[in-house]
């Protein structure tokens, strides 16, 4: 099978865990397209890729007719890479969050329609095999109808930088991960929220760094969200703990150990009903993160299966970012618009 040709944009920290899995699955990178051009060489020189260093995308998305394009650019630069590259005809692979706006977002949607070209982002933590094993759980119905998920983030994160002044870091840095997480989980998309953020007394943020958010999700699931950046002791999981209630059981996921989880046994009688093990399912899944995005973006160039998060599936998950940040800066509940 003929290698796939890739044109990476953005040569900064996060490229460094995109080129073991390029290389692994043995896409020819074609170019790495930087605004440092200096940057740029110096990965390819890291790896030893025989590659263009450019500062120009066009110039070398038109030498090189990659097979697909690579955005790890920050999220500000999204939106003009993307579309830069669905113009010209190609397909992207990007980094998460989507965009830097819903309108952004939603131009990007319109551009890949318009295109006719696959963009899908890369929700890295849908690859991994405790989440699919929770999310295949629920699709078996082994706790019956979902009614409620809740998930609690929280830890005492000291970056220093950007994120120690920028607006709303939790929602708009971290939180679309566990957004995400939950549509992937329990099969639901959002439909409205009302959340609170804000700084706690101590906080050596600039801005709200803890947020309280309960959204009602279509098939009338009741997500709650509790997180903050800024909670000293007892860290959760990076992933959260999360705990997912059906009307005939509850599935545990607590500091990335197993799901466990207990499920209603026979006839309920009495105050409390028997209860049983909850059956957590399997996961084959071996490619995780980042290369797991790969890996669907690849199958989907090789077969035309069409992989998750694509963008007019994603832009979801981002909404709920700023549907938050807007009901909180509202004092109400609002509606969460995707498209």
């Amino acid at each position: 099978m003929a290698k796939e040709r890739a044109v990476v944009v953005g040569a900064g920290g996060i490229s460094g865990a995109w080129f073991p899995p390029l290389i692994a699955e043995k896409v020819e990178v074609a170019g790495v397209v930087d605004l440092n051009v200096k940057t740029a060489k110096a990965r390819i020189k890291e790896y030893g890729i025989d590659a263009i260093a450019s500062s120009d995308l066009k110039a070398t998305l038109k030498k090189t007719k990659p097979d697909f394009v690579v955005d790890l650019t920050v999220p500000q630069a999204h939106c003009t890479v993307t579309c830069t590259a669905l113009a010209a005809g190609y397909h992207v692979i990007g980094e998460k969050p989507m965009a830097n706006s819903m309108a952004e977002a939603r131009r990007m949607v319109r551009a890949a329609a318009k295109a006719k070209k696959l963009y899908m982002v890369s929700q890295s933590r849908r690859w991994e095999p405790k989440h699919d094993a929770i999310q295949r759980t629920v699709a078996k119905g082994e706790l019956g109808r979902m009614t409620t998920a809740n998930c609690d983030f929280f830890l005492g994160a000291h970056f220093g930088g950007f994120r120690d002044v920028m607006p709303s870091p939790l929602i708009l840095d971290m939180s679309i991960h566990h957004f995400d997480l939950v549509r992937y989980m329990t099969g639901t998309d959002p439909v409205a929220v009302y959340a609170k953020e804000f700084n706690p007394k101590g906080s050596w943020y600039k801005n709200e760094v803890a947020a309280s958010c309960i959204f009602e999700m279509t098939k009338g699931v009741i997500f709650t969200y509790r997180g903050s950046w800024c909670a000293e002791g007892c860290a959760t999981s990076w992933h959260g703990d999360w705990r997912l209630i059906g009307d005939k059981g509850t599935l545990i996921y607590e500091r990335d150990g197993d799901p466990n989880g207990q499920v209603v046994k026979g006839k309920v009688s009495g105050f409390g009903a028997n209860l049983k093990p909850a059956k957590i399912a399997n996961s084959a899944m071996k490619i995780t993160g980042m290369h797991g995005a790969l890996r669907e973006m690849l199958t989907f160039l090789r077969t035309r299966k069409k992989p998750q998060c694509q963008c007019h599936d994603n832009i979801k998950s981002l909404a709920m970012v700023f549907a938050a940040i807007e009901s909180s800066n509202k004092g109400r509940r609002v509606p969460v618009r995707a498209l």
